[in-house]
């Protein structure tokens, strides 16, 4: 015979166990699958009064932890502590079978909380609790109050109260920039600055990575607005331990609550933060613009982005101006013609084109043509937003440089959160990267200076004062510009530009080995001395090429071009090796040009000094050899950049003033070069993304454009000439 399973019993034998467990329990009920469905009793004779099974606990809806419905499902026994009021309750639940209907036979005893633990464990558990409460809701890193404790006591309450938003400006480039540790620091820093300046009743939550909330309750709004602007003044003069050179900021949205929930508040606090963020350590409230304050209605305190928007329809236009207009400046144009105007007009300036395709003049997709071929597309983010939503369309705006790509009919919330999306992105790279080129700038500035003491040495042997190194180096940075703009033939990166740029103060290190009594003779060298003269060009290779340890990297190598093919002349007539045409490395080609220009427009020994004019008649007519047809052509079209850049005056000291300032002004340019060489591994990650049509970046996006594409965009616009922009 089977044996019988422990939980099935009869009708008799559950009343004959009832009236037992009546003795220990103070309430015993029996609850079937319905009663535990739905909470509604169905008439048993051991409940409290109500007709809920929760009316037993005080309690206005379903248990969260209810063990006899987990009992019922698990087919076993639960057990829980229930808190009512100062009671202290033990509930048991175990699931049973009656004449084979299942039940939960629910057993609940008041308990004697004296008699459980004494004064000494009573005290200690008190303690653990707390403890638990603490980790339960504290930040670990910075000791505010963390998200869950937004969630579980803060979000549903409506009480009066300033509530702040407070954003931490550019903390990711703190982490990207000087490591987590640093990041770290200055968490812990911001929020000991807020806790100093504000009340032991006031609640400081981390609500994000970088974003903390601020609850001061029944503070007035005089009082909240001044803590707000104590707390960012604070920060922004603040150290963080172990960097100096870093500088914090906030930017903080704040607004005074009389009604609803705190919830309901962030939400407009969070809108009043973002304001603010456009300037950036800012406090922003809504008194303030109740009140409009001077601080933020004038233009000269805060800045608005501005947002250019292109669609031949008045209706659609006006539409993304209402959605757009309260935080951002609008401009408009109705077809591509205008859209080039205003950009012409604006230029960088302007931080986003909101584009359609369709539109009469010119299309959006011959606005996109203008944008690439004068590189506006890497300073100016685009978003295409049209009805036109076929494949072949969408692909050819990613692959012409557009950042997202909106369907009409759109979500006004959807549109505001990618047009506000692409705009901080944008902006947070342009800072990261000026963050990077300042370091690497530091470093590299170092070994210029390195290599300028060098080259100076070598003009000093040659009788000459030091400007012609540094029009040598300003000719070729123009001319290598020039180049870019006028042909792809040649494959010239930012780095390798740079690099050039640099090696051409090395053009004529040879010297070093030529006899001073030749270089610094007065008068015409016989035949037999200008052949030692023109040894130095190998002479200078040689030098290069016995550096075992660096002569395979590459800036070695560009030097050691231009050292030894500085002479060589397209039509094979040069020396020392009689190269013609493209072999002779560009490198070479461009300083040979800059170099015959120099010495034409400059004093050198008894050499006549010719004018620019005459200088530029002189090279193009191939009195001074034949040069590059193409770099002939960049250096006619840059020719007032390059007459108005160069030392030409007989008093060197006297200009010497101008021309510092002017090689800054260089260096500078140098500062964004350098970023190339760091971005292209980057780049070259990346590039497998933007091929992934599934990947989606900012809400809808179908490549990795706005991370890859554009990481050079701030680089760019400080070295292109407004004529390379298409601007009259």
């Amino acid at each position: 015979m089977e044996a019988q399973n422990e939980n099935d019993m009869t009708r008799h034998e559950w009343e004959v166990m009832l009236k037992e467990l009546k003795k220990v329990f103070s309430i015993v009920r029996l609850l079937n699958e319905e009663e535990l469905r739905t909470g509604r009793l169905q008439g048993s004779t051991d409940m409290a009064e109500g007709c809920e099974c929760y009316a037993l606990w005080n309690k206005n809806s379903r248990c969260d932890n209810c063990i006899s419905r987990a009992a019922f499902a698990e087919k076993g026994k639960r057990t829980k502590l229930e808190f009512i009021d100062d009671g202290i309750f033990q509930v048991v639940s175990k699931y049973i079978k009656i004449d084979g209907v299942p039940y939960v036979a629910e057993l609940v005893n008041k308990l004697d909380g004296d008699a459980l633990v004494s004064k000494k464990q009573r005290d200690e558990m008190l303690k653990k609790l707390i403890r638990y409460d603490r980790e339960l809701y504290m930040d670990a890193l910075t000791g505010a109050y963390n998200r869950r404790y937004y969630e579980d006591q803060l979000k549903s309450v409506d009480m009066v109260a300033g509530v702040a938003m407070i954003d931490l400006d550019d903390f990711k480039f703190y982490n990207d920039t000087y490591g987590h540790n640093a990041g770290d620091l200055v968490l812990e820093t911001v929020v000991k600055i807020i806790r100093n300046n504000i009340r032991k009743t006031d609640m400081l939550v981390r609500f994000g990575g970088d974003e903390f909330l601020l609850v001061m309750p029944d503070i007035l709004e005089s009082s909240f607005r001044k803590k707000l602007k104590q707390i960012q003044e604070a920060i922004h003069i603040a150290e963080v331990p172990g960097y100096l050179q870093l500088r914090m900021s906030v930017s903080i949205g704040g607004v005074l609550s009389t009604r609803g929930t705190i919830e309901s508040a962030i939400r407009r606090a969070d809108q009043y933060m973002y304001q603010a963020k456009t300037t950036k350590n800012m406090v922003v409230t809504e008194g303030d613009l109740l009140n409009e304050t001077p601080a933020l209605t004038n233009t000269s305190s805060i800045h608005k982005y501005k947002i250019l928007i292109v669609d031949d329809s008045e209706m659609n236009r006006e539409i993304l101006s209402a959605i757009l207009g309260d935080e951002f400046e609008i401009l408009e144009a109705e077809n591509g013609e205008e859209c080039i105007s205003v950009i012409r007009k604006y230029g960088t300036s302007i931080s986003l084109v909101l584009l359609d395709i369709v539109m009469p003049v010119m299309d959006g997709f011959e606005v996109l043509g203008f944008l690439n071929k004068y590189q506006w597309i890497d300073d100016i983010p685009v978003i295409m937003i049209s009805s036109e939503d076929s494949a072949t369309s969408v692909k050819k705006a990613y692959a012409m440089g557009v950042s997202d790509y909106i369907n009409r009919p759109f979500d006004a919330e959807v549109v505001h959160r990618r047009v506000f999306n692409t705009i901080k992105l944008y902006a947070k790279q342009r800072k990261l990267i000026a963050l990077i080129t300042n370091q690497v700038y530091e470093k590299e500035k170092n070994n210029r200076i390195l290599i300028e003491i060098l080259s100076q040495i070598v003009e000093f042997r040659n009788g000459e004062s030091g400007r012609h190194v540094l029009n040598v180096n300003i000719l070729t940075g123009i001319l290598l510009e020039q180049l870019v703009q006028v042909t792809d033939k040649y494959n010239v990166s930012w780095s390798d530009r740079l690099m050039i740029t640099t090696a051409a103060s090395l053009h004529d290190i040879g010297k070093i080995g030529i006899d001073d009594k030749i270089l610094n003779k007065a008068g015409k060298l016989t035949p037999e001395e200008t052949e030692i003269v023109r040894e130095h060009t190998v002479i200078g290779a040689s030098m290069l090429e016995n550096m075992e340890i660096f002569k395979d990297e590459a800036f070695v190598k560009i030097a050691y071009q231009i050292c030894r093919w500085h002479h060589e002349r397209y039509d094979g007539k040069g020396y020392p090796d009689g190269l013609k045409g493209d072999a002779i490395p560009l490198s070479a080609q461009v300083v040979a040009l800059a170099d015959v220009y120099d010495a034409l427009v400059s004093r050198r020994g008894y050499e006549k000094k010719y004018t620019h004019r005459e200088a530029m008649k002189m090279i193009l007519n191939g009195e001074c050899g034949a040069f590059n047809p193409i770099l002939l052509k960049c250096l006619v079209e840059a020719q007032e950049k390059v007459r108005d850049s160069i030392v030409v005056s007989e008093d060197y000291n006297a200009s010497y003033k101008r021309n510092i300032m002017r090689e800054l002004e260089e260096y500078e340019s140098t500062k964004e070069h350098l970023m190339e060489s760091i971005t292209q591994d980057i780049q070259k990650e990346c590039s497998e993304i933007e091929n992934d049509t599934d990947l989606d970046f900012i809400g809808g996006g179908q490549n990795g454009n706005m991370i890859d594409k554009h990481v050079n965009s701030y680089l760019r616009k400080c070295l292109t000439d407004k004529d390379h922009r298409g601007i009259n």
